[in-house]
């Protein structure tokens, strides 16, 4: 089968198109045609650093997480999905499992769900890591009806994707991005824009919440930003962090006691454990975009195989709205 391969980390000029074997059947798995897949910053992330970053794979690697397609092969025990089903999911790209950039990948069951019918191979390809980590995100802040929701990055890859899901909850919901473009898109898709550049903390939390400070803070920037988030919060506040490797001082986060999410949503696929609630949580996402309350932002242009570097540039460049996307 044709993939894209990385014989070395590094810049984005390392991915180089090639044939390898198509993966083995295995028990409790399936073997995906896979349609489409998209561009996360923790691909970035393993194609730069390489062995530094413990979930990366040995070389020659495949990398890419999400993917999109329709089922071809059924292993002993899977009994809930069928050959030509099609089907969507996080299940590769890091440690020993081969990744999606190629023409099929072997999906354990147990990480995927049916894909919303109303979406398109592409737009569902967009959807699995950051619809997990998002919603793992809300729920694990405990973000419900009547409550102000604040969405750092909302233009972004798991931004975009929040603000729609704590909408969707009955939030009332705010988010944080800059350039005409990307507050246009943040307001379209049902939040009110925050424009984090024009606006300090302070102002924004004065403006919308009457100085009280938010009751849910998503925080998908990280860094130096956390410090925002924790701010932007009401007391004893709900902030969820999906970009927490960083080096602070918590005493804001003390003196107005704070809880703090940290949301890796890796952890199935690295140890192994629970894999079972990816997929159950992709059948809910599935459900919510079906009913019409969750559309993925899909990037222009779209790239190929042969172009996944041009792909992995794009992200890299911040200029990208939603998601970066890349057709097999």
């Amino acid at each position: 089968m044709k993939a894209s391969i990385i014989n070395s980390y590094g810049d984005v000029d390392v991915f180089e198109l090639a044939e390898i074997a198509k993966p083995e059947l295995k028990p409790g798995h399936v073997l995906v045609r896979v349609a489409a897949t998209s561009v996360n910053t923790v691909d970035t992330m393993i194609r730069q650093m390489g062995e530094a970053l413990p979930l990366s794979p040995a070389l020659p690697a495949v990398l890419g997480m999400d993917f999109a397609g329709t089922i071809e092969a059924i292993g002993d025990g899977v009994t809930n999905f069928a050959v030509g089903d099609e089907v969507y999911g996080c299940a590769g790209g890091l440690a020993d499992l081969q990744g999606t950039l190629a023409e099929y990948i072997l999906a354990d069951a147990r990480l995927i769900a049916r894909k919303p019918k109303n979406l398109s191979m592409k737009e569902a390809a967009a959807i699995p890591l950051v619809g997990i980590t998002a919603f793992e995100g809300l729920i694990r802040a405990g973000a419900h009806a009547g409550q102000t929701v604040l969405v750092h990055g909302g233009a972004g890859g798991v931004g975009h994707i929040a603000l729609q899901l704590a909408s969707y909850l009955g939030a009332d919901v705010y988010a944080t991005a800059t350039g005409a473009d990307k507050l246009a898109l943040v307001e379209k898709l049902g939040a009110t824009p925050i424009d984090y550049i024009q606006e300090p903390v302070a102002d924004y939390v004065a403006k919308h919440t009457n100085g009280v400070g938010f009751d849910v803070v998503f925080d998908s920037v990280g860094g130096a930003n956390m410090e925002n988030s924790f701010q932007a919060s009401r007391l004893n506040g709900q902030v969820a962090s999906t970009v927490s490797l960083v080096e602070m001082d918590l005493s804001t986060a003390h003196f107005k006691g704070l809880s703090l999410h940290v949301v890796f949503m890796l952890i199935p696929m690295l140890h192994d454990v629970q894999r079972e609630v990816h997929g159950e949580i992709l059948a809910k996402l599935a459900e919510i975009a079906e009913a019409g309350k969750l559309t993925p932002v899909i990037d222009e242009p779209s790239f190929t195989l042969a172009q996944v570097g041009q792909a992995h540039a794009r992200l890299a460049s911040g200029q990208s709205k939603g998601k970066v996307v890349i057709e097999i």
